[in-house]
């Protein structure tokens, strides 16, 4: 499955479907599993799990044991995910069994389709994983959802499970032989976040170009910083590809100048009036953007290549006839692009509020009054205290930036020595991004603010135009001063819901 397909199940509520074939390979799976079993010692079916697996499990006791495991290890705390990180997590497990090499009931399957497709969420707190043997906690939560106990999100409405899914006509599932541990023992929550948050850092992404065009423009900058000729010569595909992007949008654009019309030709100034180059977070946009957009797309690679792969312990293999005990359920890989994206989209918020300073700062641009300030100056303040707040947001970003990657901590009797701590990564990761968004609206704000100080709207490119037309039929021009906590989530509501697409 492609990125834009699992957007398409996420964002556009896309029905799965499980093929014939999908579900014969399940059912053959579980059948082998069954018998493969019998008189054998394997993890998780007749022995207890981490550092208890040297108990072996009575036949009779079987069954429990997957019961057990849901139930103890539904044990997270703190505010739960919301229902789009929840419905990515559910669509990684259920990829995952899709595999045919996990051994569980068909039932498994057939339910976390009918949960996907229904809308049906499990509450699922977000503290509790350290990534390794998967994000145990988190996924014991989704179990206990799937065996009819606990509590879902049905209809926006956190309701017990049982009374839903008999709302519904579902039957809980009843694990028999594995079911417990294979729900558990993976790494979904974390691919879920991670799947979730590439998709709004892209965004952001774009949105940083199209801002960074509209600075230019406001600054009326000579435009071959975005040359290919230029940027080509670095050898760097992010920074190419970043630098295209601005080109497009910028195309038609009356406010950015000609170099070589206005420069190379014959001048007598002893000081130049307009600055030959601009500031470094005007002109430097496709130097410091590109290592994002190559961070994202290596990204983007390592969490489809999770996503489609096998995450579970024991793997069932019916094609050498055994099952291999091993560690895919380890986060490591998810863990660190959630550090490198953190890091990523936190230098781009950096680059966004050195932008919204240059536009307050009238000794930097020359061309602005202080602040945006429309008004009386001294008497009335425009955008000052949107400064304070994209600063201090901007400030959190660079602490959260810290990696989880390296925080390992010892645990479970040190039978998990090493972890990854992915879903706190991942976690992390999507305050950055919410940050980010909070960060970004201000600067939307403020360049609209700009363009209004210069009068320049019908001389903006016509895909600039456009975003500033839109901006403004939330934020209308201001000139009084007036609380505008309410316009910030309004235009990151804009930035959320609006279909872009440049990348």
């Amino acid at each position: 499955m492609q990125f834009t397909d699992i957007e398409d199940v996420l964002f556009n509520n896309k029905p799965l479907h499980i093929p014939e074939e999908t579900k014969h390979r399940i059912a053959e799976s579980h059948k082998f599993l069954t018998e493969f079993a019998k008189d054998k010692v394997i993890y998780g079916i007749n022995t207890g799990f981490g550092p208890m697996a040297q108990y072996r499990v009575k036949d009779e006791d079987i069954k429990a044991l997957q019961y057990n495991i849901i139930r103890s290890h539904s044990c997270g705390a703190g505010e739960p995910f919301s229902e789009i990180y929840v419905r990515a997590a559910m669509l990684a497990r259920y990829f995952t069994f899709a595999s045919g090499k996990s051994g569980v009931d068909p039932y498994a399957l057939d339910l976390l389709q009918e949960f996907i497709n229904k809308g049906v969420y499990p509450v699922i707190p977000q503290h509790g994983s350290v990534g390794s043997s998967g994000d145990l906690v988190q996924l014991a939560h989704l179990a206990l959802a799937l065996i009819g106990e606990g509590e879902v999100f049905y209809q926006g409405k956190r309701r017990p499970c049982a009374e839903v899914m008999a709302e519904l006509g579902l039957t809980p599932l009843k694990p028999t032989l594995r079911e417990g541990l294979a729900l558990n023992n993976g790494t979904a929550m974390m691919t879920g976040v991670g799947l979730v948050n590439l998709h709004y850092a892209k965004m952001l992404l774009q949105y940083a170009i199209i801002a960074s065009v509209m600075m230019n423009e406001i600054a009326a900058s000579y435009d071959d910083f975005m040359a290919p000729q230029l940027n080509d010569l670095k050898n760097h595909e992010g920074q190419s590809a970043v630098a295209r992007m601005m080109l497009q949008v910028a195309h038609d654009s009356q406010c950015l100048r000609k170099r070589d019309i206005e420069m190379f030709h014959h001048h007598e100034e002893k000081v130049f009036e307009h600055k030959v180059q601009p500031y470094y977070s005007l002109r430097c946009v496709p130097q410091v953007l590109g290592p994002v957009y190559d961070a994202l797309a290596f990204t983007e690679k390592i969490l489809i290549e999770e996503f489609n792969g096998v995450d579970d312990n024991p793997i069932v293999d019916m094609d050498t006839e055994t099952v291999y005990h091993g560690g895919n359920f380890h986060g490591d890989y998810v863990s660190f692009e959630m550090d490198k994206m953190k890091i990523a989209i936190t230098k781009l918020t950096m680059l966004m509020e050195r932008q919204i300073n240059y536009l307050c700062h009238d000794r930097i641009n020359g061309i602005l009054p202080p602040f945006l300030n429309l008004g009386t100056l001294g008497l009335t303040y425009g955008i000052q205290a949107m400064q304070f707040t994209a600063c201090s947001t901007t400030a959190e970003c660079q602490t959260l930036s810290n990696p989880m990657y390296v925080h390992s901590i010892p645990n479970n009797n040190d039978n998990q020595d090493i972890v990854s701590m992915g879903t706190n990564a991942a976690i992390l990761a999507k305050r950055v991004i919410d940050n980010s968004f909070q960060v970004m609206a201000i600067h939307y704000i403020s360049l609209a603010q700009a363009v209004d100080c210069l009068e320049i709207a019908d001389q903006l490119s016509p895909f600039t135009k456009e975003i500033y037309k839109e901006v403004r039929a939330i934020v209308p021009k201001f000139i009084e001063d007036a609380p505008k906590d309410h316009d910030i989530q309004h235009v990151i509501d804009y930035l959320l819901n609006k279909k872009i697409q440049i990348l």
